[in-house]
């Protein structure tokens, strides 16, 4: 069940006064850094001046995105679908759908996705790219 609401969002659309981005034709990217993630650039700093980007991030079963700051960053996690646990600045969250977490800037976090894997819908005030 959980990964239906995740495909529901993979297949969602970003709805503009002047425009619709289908998010089945954005591609899905590795992860520069780290393995077994994945990101949806659903909206980038090119859309916003910089301002804010939205990402869907998918961890695969039992991989991380390991400890790292985003120096100037204010970061978001909404929990879609799957399960695993966010270190955020030294706290143990557990990620279940319908969590929502914020990781400010300057802040140590990880994310560990669980046997099932994670989904995210991630939000950074500024934009990371």
């Amino acid at each position: 069940m959980s990964n239906e609401l995740f495909q529901a969002f993979d297949n969602g659309s970003l709805k503009l006064p002047e425009s619709t981005t289908a998010f089945a034709d954005l591609p899905w990217a590795k992860h520069p850094v780290f393995e077994g993630v994945e990101l949806k650039h659903i909206v980038t700093a090119n859309d916003t001046a910089g301002q804010f980007s939205y990402h869907l991030v998918r961890i695969a079963p039992g991989k991380s995105i390991q400890n790292h700051i985003h120096e100037t960053q204010l970061e978001t996690h909404e929990v879609i679908a799957g399960s695993g646990v966010c270190v955020n600045d030294g706290a143990a969250i557990p990620y279940t759908p319908g969590v929502i977490s914020i990781l400010p800037a300057g802040v140590p976090h990880e994310v560990n996705a669980d046997k099932e894997g994670l989904f995210l819908f991630a939000k950074f005030i500024p934009a990371l790219c």
